[in-house]
């Protein structure tokens, strides 16, 4: 018999009733009935009962073993009673009677129990990341990151992409984050850098005549960390095309990401369709580039409905250049206690208010008003059904800019009786990302949202540059190695025109996907820098290697990276991506376990011709 098992946890049942078997494993759980001791035996496949009453040899022994032991059992398998056969395991039919045990590791008082839901600080668990991972949510979790990232090569390398590895110690290549410097010991003074992503790499990979590459890449970004984003490293699928357009690029990348999220989605809806959204449009209709488009609300320019109303605060705003005032609809959200909800939270949020408008029945005083007669009356005939209700505009806004200017909204936005809007106004770029955040809100209290389902869209047509308000300089506003749309001549009219080749793919509020079509050739790249303010000497003094590489025989290339991390952490339905990682740093980029970062050595500071300056 093998030194430690004969079989997994996960592997007996009913046709091995009688063998002599060998189990290795944790102790999951302990419970005691009266002089029987029954043991859930647990390793990375499953869970086995074991148990032993006082004719077992090592009885006393057994009654020693603690939670998260580690032990070897030698015994018999058995039949269990119907009445306690366990449907939900694969061996809930069968259990092992003890014969022998041996301890392979005894475990001290434990600082955080595997069994049981019980909730602890993320401190403690990062701390202690080797007990954390050993319950079975993080058992299931790391498992479905690697089946995905194996379903990524698999579907990769049938599209005829085949995987090259890039250098992890390089130069630093600003990519829109701070770069993690290596010292050098054989050039003192001089510093290598882990890479923010294969970038120019994978450029130079196609300009070196390889027409398909892909890689499950590590990268390295000294960000400030958020739930959805690791502060040091993460991992992502990188892919390059030579001669493609941009629809090749989403051609190739969505059944390779539809496909991993059909299969390990646990059911939930994958939707087929991904629309293509401007980043203007998205900005307009959802707040954000990222939109989640499980949430049906779309906002709406109604700045013609308050110019020159009777609402002063909108109509003298829309007197200057540049406004509009943006509506967002909440269908079934029209009473008057969610619409104070709403507007404090815009204040929470740092604004005065949210104006609102909401529609309901109309009421027997309105009718009355109207018709010129008391409140019974109109009551009277409203339940007689001589007059007909219909409905009405509330709330302080309806009040201001009279019944003609709300029903036009309300037939503008589509909505009827029970439902509501509100709205934000002034210069789009100081609320837009209010508006975003209010949406999101609302499709959440009213349920609108759709959780069983898998929502995609590309946005396009991210402007290339933008200009600082302040000083009226012109600086890239996105990636600027993208191909301008119109190329070199796009690049002769207003800067503020200049639309980029550059895409993101955003699911369920999330960026999984950034990618572009690249700037490959000198001239443009050297023109698009200009407009930025960046000479032909710099540009070459930063991006050497892509401007040589360019100037003999470039071919057109674009490609696109997909964040695993991320992917993952929706698959598992989690909320923090610390979730779906192995070993992560906690939100002050410290690892807790590894006593990470840490101080060097003297003698390491002198190999490497360092010196710490101590902080003020």
């Amino acid at each position: 018999m093998h030194a430690f098992r004969s079989h997994t946890c996960a592997e007996l049942n009913k046709s091995n009733v009688g063998e002599t078997v060998r189990l290795s494993g944790w102790v999951h759980r302990v419970r005691d009935h009266g002089g029987l001791l029954f043991i859930d035996l647990r390793d990375h496949y499953g869970v086995t009962q074991v148990m032993a009453d006082p004719d077992s040899p090592v009885f006393a022994e057994i009654e020693k073993v603690r939670s998260e032991w580690c032990i070897r059992i030698d015994g018999n398998v058995k039949a269990r009673d119907e009445s306690l056969i366990n449907p939900k395991i694969p061996t809930g039919e069968v259990e092992v009677f003890i014969r022998d045990i041996e301890v392979l590791g005894a475990a001290e008082e434990l600082p955080l129990m595997v069994f049981g839901d019980q909730e602890y600080p993320e401190e403690t668990r990062l701390k202690y990341r080797f007990l954390d991972l050993r319950r079975e949510v993080m058992q299931e979790s790391m498992k479905l990151r690697s089946d995905v990232v194996a379903s990524m090569r698999k579907r990769m390398w049938d599209l005829d992409f085949r995987e090259y590895q890039t250098p992890i110690i390089t130069a630093s290549s600003p990519e829109g984050a701070r770069d993690f410097l290596v010292p050098s010991r054989l050039h003192p003074g001089k510093f290598y850098a882990l890479p923010q992503a294969p970038q120019q790499f994978k450029q130079l990979i196609m300009v070196s005549g390889f027409d398909k590459y892909f890689q499950i890449a590590p990268c390295f970004r000294d960000e400030d960390p958020r739930a959805d984003r690791s502060p040091t490293d993460f991992y992502q699928l990188d892919l390059e095309m030579s001669f493609a357009t941009q629809q090749d690029v989403f051609d190739t990348i969505q059944p390779v990401l539809q496909g991993v999220f059909e299969e390990f989605g646990g059911g939930r809806k994958v939707d087929a369709e991904w629309p293509q959204i401007s980043y203007k449009d998205a900005a307009k209709w959802y707040g954000t580039d990222k939109p989640d488009l499980r949430n049906p609300i779309k906002m709406q320019d109604c700045s013609e409905h308050f110019r020159g109303s009777g609402f002063a605060i909108f109509a003298k705003l829309l007197e200057q250049e540049g406004t509009e005032v943006r509506a967002i609809p909440a269908p079934t959200g029209g009473g008057r206690k969610f619409c104070d909800r709403m507007n404090k939270f815009a204040q929470g949020e740092g604004l005065p208010g949210m104006g609102y408008i909401f529609w309901r029945e109309k009421t027997a005083d309105a009718v009355a008003q109207e018709l010129g007669i008391k409140v019974k009356e109109a009551q009277a005939k409203l339940k007689s059904g001589e007059v007909e209700g219909g409905m009405e505009a509330a709330g302080p806004l309806a009040k201001n800019i009279g019944p003609e200017r709300t029903e036009a909204i309300r037939q503008q936005l589509g909505l009827g009786v029970g439902d509501a809007a509100f709205f934000l106004g002034g210069k789009p770029s100081s609320f837009e990302k209010i508006a975003g955040k209010a949406r999101d809100v609302i499709g959440q209290e009213l349920n609108l949202i759709d959780k069983d389902r898998f929502a995609f869209a590309w946005i396009v047509d991210f402007p290339i540059y933008e200009k600082d308000e302040e000083t009226g300089a012109i600086d890239f506003e996105h990636n600027p190695f993208s191909m301008p749309q119109g190329g070199m001549e796009a690049l002769e009219g207003d800067p503020l025109d200049v639309l980029g080749y550059q895409y993101d793919l955003a699911c369920n509020g999330y960026e999984l996907v950034s990618g572009a079509i690249r700037n490959h050739k000198p001239e443009i790249m050297f023109k698009a820098f200009e407009i930025a303010g960046y000479g032909k000497d710099e540009v070459e003094k930063r991006f050497g290697a892509l401007v040589n590489a360019f100037q003999y025989g470039a071919p057109p290339h674009g490609g696109c990276a997909a964040g695993i991390d991320r992917i993952v952490m929706l698959l598992a339905d989690q909320q923090n991506i610390r979730e779906v990682m192995m070993f992560p740093m906690n939100q002050r980029a410290e690892d807790l376990m590894m006593n990470a970062p840490s101080e060097p050595q003297n003698e390491q500071l002198r190999e490497l011709s360092l010196r710490v300056i101590e902080q003020e």
